[in-house]
This record gives structure tokens, C-alpha cells and sequence, in this order.
């Protein structure tokens, strides 16, 4: 057993020796998780229902170890992601960028600063503890591991993640996830979009078919 964290944990809790008083305390924060569990399955369709039309909310959950949950604490906590011109802004505003500290030719980085949304910082975390972020991310993720700790490989991780969640809110694509004809294909549907929007006849784009 890995985790107390579901039915095997649940069977394992049921049957442990534990002393009146312990055994008291258990079952009482065993009732308590029962009820967050209940509250929690009662709104998160209605989350999912009030979210599902969003296009970056859609497009986000196509990143690995982001579902539904994740996909709308992002959304949630960043609003109108225009307010940030890169996503270098966005990872500072998060908090997973490293501190800076410089004096003359000296330059020493430190810890991450943890300043902003401290549930976005714990969901980008999260999101990357168990697939690594995925292909875009895990090779970057063992590499810095094998270097620096598996520690500093998971804030790593998570900020090159929220970089993708930029991507995804403010394109409503994430590129590197899209094969190379489809990228084609859609970056042509963008130009044709973003030309009528501004009133002018965009050049034609030429997509090679499909072998």
C-alpha cells in the first residue's frame, strides 16, 4: 500500500489495533475527510459545468497531470491572463521563480521566492509530482534531477508547466503538444481569424497534406 488515500487505505485504518482514544480520533477525522469528500463531488460538476465552454480551460487539461481540478484552479487564480505580457511574468507572479540578488559583477540566485498565488504555486507542484510534466517537461525534469536533487527538478518542472498554462490561456493551443501538420493547419485558422478581425486579406498559407 502507497497511500492512505483510497480503498486499500481505507481497509487498513478499519482493521488497526488502536486504543479507545486513538481509535476515537481516527474514525472522527475518517467522518470529517467523508464530508470535504461529499462537498467536493457536489461542486466540482459545477465548476466543470460554469468552465467547460472556456477554451483555455479546455485547452490547459491537454497538459499531462492537469484534469479538471488543476485546470480550473489555474484558471481561477490567474483571471485575464493578458495582464502578463510573457510568461516569465506569470511564473514571477507565481511565485516559482528564483530569488536575484546583485551587487557590481556579483550575482547569487536563491530559493524561489514564493510571493503570489500560493494555491496556484501548490497545484503547479502538484501537477508535476507524479508524470513529470509530461514530453514537453520530463527530460528537462531528470536532467535537472540528476544535477541539482529531485527537489529543485519539481519547482522546475512546475514553473515550465505554468508556462504552458500562458500558452494555452492566452493562444488557446499549446504548440508543442500538436503535431506539425495540425500546427500548420491551425496557424493558418488563426491568421484568417486575426485578419478579419483587423480588416485585412492575410496572405494564403499552404498546408503539406498527409502522407
Amino acid at each position: 500500500m502507497q497511500t492512505l488515500w483510497g480503498p486499500a487505505g481505507d481497509e487498513f485504518l478499519s482493521e488497526l489495533a488502536l486504543g479507545d482514544p486513538y481509535r476515537g480520533k481516527v474514525e472522527s477525522l475518517r467522518e470529517l475527510i467523508d464530508h470535504y469528500a461529499t462537498e467536493i463531488g457536489r461542486l466540482d460538476p459545477m465548476i466543470h459545468d460554469r468552465l467547460r465552454n472556456d477554451p483555455g480551460y479546455r485547452t490547459i487539461q491537454q497538459l499531462c497531470g492537469v484534469g479538471r481540478v488543476f485546470a480550473a484552479v489555474f484558471v481561477a487564480e490567474i483571471g485575464d491572463v493578458s495582464r502578463f505580457e510573457r510568461p516569465e511574468q506569470l511564473t514571477c507572479w507565481v511565485g516559482l521563480t528564483p530569488r536575484h540578488r546583485q551587487s557590481d559583477d556579483k550575482v547569487q540566485r536563491g530559493s524561489i521566492s514564493k510571493q503570489g498565488s500560493t494555491l496556484m504555486r501548490w497545484a503547479a507542484v502538484e501537477a508535476v509530482a507524479r508524470y513529470r510534466g509530461g514530453a514537453p517537461i520530463k527530460d528537462a525534469y531528470h536532467r535537472i534531477a540528476q544535477r541539482r536533487g529531485n527537489k529543485i527538478a519539481r519547482v522546475a518542472a512546475a514553473r515550465r508547466l505554468v508556462t504552458l498554462v500562458f500558452y494555452g490561456l492566452r493562444d488557446y493551443e499549446i504548440r508543442c503538444l500538436t503535431p506539425t501538420t495540425e500546427k500548420a493547419a491551425r496557424g493558418s485558422g488563426t491568421a484568417q481569424l486575426r485578419a478579419r478581425m483587423i480588416g485585412m486579406t492575410p496572405p494564403a498559407v499552404r498546408v503539406a497534406p498527409c502522407d
